[in-house]
């Protein structure tokens, strides 16, 4: 079995022991990673922070050229990883699995080379000129979780790079793989010590609770769940870290009335389903008028119905399995509570090994624990209303507010509903569809800081003003 290598300085690293990574669809290994340690942690922060003396000192414009080179080297690899994405994370290679993640990850690191955090003149006449600089902050330590390997390690390393700073990065035990392998390609152009790679199975050290202590990291990115999130927020505090934070959702959708259940069907499906709904940003709660209730469920039942699930590497695949056990133990428990509370319309029983078909639960409301809690998983519930200011106050009894959707054939109608949802991203007649040049982060207890856009790339810099 192939055993993956981490890189820091430039150098190819292992260690005294590994482990293995399992494939979700086939419950056998693989491939493995380096089972490191603080002492490994603190060789590849002191690698990242000797380099950025160096790396912070380049102009903006070598910066970008340099971003550019790392696009284009991740793109020519695109396959490759796409292929290592699937064996260790379950999802598909076609529909929106594994090569489209990969498609989005070269699409946000083009996207975020061609920012750029100019000067700012904020004042200049006889009193003296006055000017916003934006500095690098030091060495960021990114940590990433298993349902978007690539494509939110890029998130988190390019706007990092583009901003001078330099980077360790810990991928989830449970998909190391492709990032051990991203950062590999990315050091075929990057100085050494720029970027940096750390992998532990987390049974013994915390590899990543080490970080958020560690007092030569400046910034944590993290990515997760809202329990690690505040233990982060905690430990960030002992030298003042700065911190982006983006923590789980339980996204709510609201279904107006005059909404064409036909038209909205794929859409609130992939809005739902999209890996396998294993993504922070899903739609997890779905509220639909009584009026159209029932011919929306039976729309959704019939779309979700001949969606191929199956092993990733099959390219008739559309769907995956649950990418690890403990996920698939949630989710199993949830949706049998839900079957007991509602109706259930689609799926509803486990499958063989790790696969779960999608589900679908009429016939609950607030207070289920399908509702309340983030299933993070194929199953979908769906709650019946008639009076639309109950509906957003539903949607908004939640202590999560990363996104929300409206669906309606009234657009004026629909983001006056939208806004008075609490959370930070609204979508109308579509759901998740999250992109590079809009900033995205949550409200109360989805996170903190924005990822994305000049807003995003200006987390990655403290600010300095130049009196003169």
């Amino acid at each position: 079995m192939t055993l993956y290598s981490a890189t820091i300085n430039g150098t190819m690293v292992n260690c005294a022991t590994d482990f293995a990574v399992i494939n979700p669809a086939t419950r056998q290994e693989a491939g493995r990673a380096p089972n490191m340690d603080g002492g490994d942690l603190d060789h590849a922060v002191g690698a990242a922070r000797r380099a950025f003396a160096e790396w912070s000192a380049r102009s903006d414009k070598d910066l970008q050229s340099i971003c550019a080179a790392v696009t284009a080297r991740i793109e020519e690899h695109a396959e490759e990883l796409a292929r290592i994405i699937t064996l260790e994370q379950g999802k598909p290679l076609n529909g929106l699995g594994s090569r489209w993640e990969m498609g989005g990850a070269v699409a946000w690191a083009g996207y975020t080379t061609g920012l750029s955090l100019p000067v700012k003149l904020l004042q200049d006449n006889a009193e003296g000129r006055v000017e916003l600089h934006r500095k690098p902050i030091g060495v960021v330590g990114s940590i990433t979780p298993w349902n978007f390997p690539v494509m939110i390690a890029i998130w988190h390393i390019m706007p990092a790079l583009r901003t001078g700073n330099t980077v360790v990065v810990k991928p989830s035990p449970l998909t190391p793989l492709s990032t051990l392998r991203l950062v590999e390609i990315m050091n075929e152009v990057l100085p050494p010590g720029v970027l940096n790679v750390v992998t532990a199975d987390d049974q013994g050290f915390n590899l990543g609770a080490a970080m958020a202590a560690h007092p030569d990291i400046n910034k944590i990115v993290f990515t997760g769940s809202i329990a690690t999130g505040q233990k982060v927020m905690q430990s960030a505090a002992s030298n003042m870290k700065r911190l982006t934070l983006e923590l789980g959702g339980n996204d709510a959708s609201i279904v107006l009335p005059d909404a064409d259940p036909q038209k909205i069907a794929e859409g609130l499906f992939w809005g739902a389903f999209i890996n396998n709904g294993q993504t922070c940003a899903a739609l997890k709660r779905l509220y639909v008028h009584e009026t159209i209730h029932d011919a929306v469920c039976a729309a959704l039942v019939a779309y979700a119905s001949n969606i191929p699930v199956g092993n990733g590497m099959d390219e008739a695949s559309i769907l995956g399995p649950v990418q690890n056990r403990m996920q698939f133990d949630k989710l199993s428990r949830l949706v049998a509570d839900a079957s007991g509370r509602g109706k259930v319309l689609l799926g509803g029983a486990p499958g063989e090994g790790l696969f779960f078909p999608p589900t679908i639960i009429a016939g609950l409301s607030n207070g289920d624990p399908l509702v309340d809690e983030e299933q993070f998983g194929p199953a979908l519930p769906v709650i019946k209303y008639s009076d639309i200011d109950d509906a957003i106050r539903m949607a908004n009894d939640s202590p999560n507010g990363l996104g929300g959707s409206v669906w309606s054939s009234d657009i004026s109608v629909a983001k006056t509903v939208a806004s008075r949802m609490q959370c930070g991203s609204v979508w109308i007649n579509k759901h998740g569809a999250i992109q590079p040049n809009a900033p995205f982060g949550g409200v109360k207890a989805s996170g903190l800081g924005v990822e994305f856009a000049e807003e995003g790339l200006a987390e990655y810099t403290d600010i300095q003003v130049i009196f003169a």
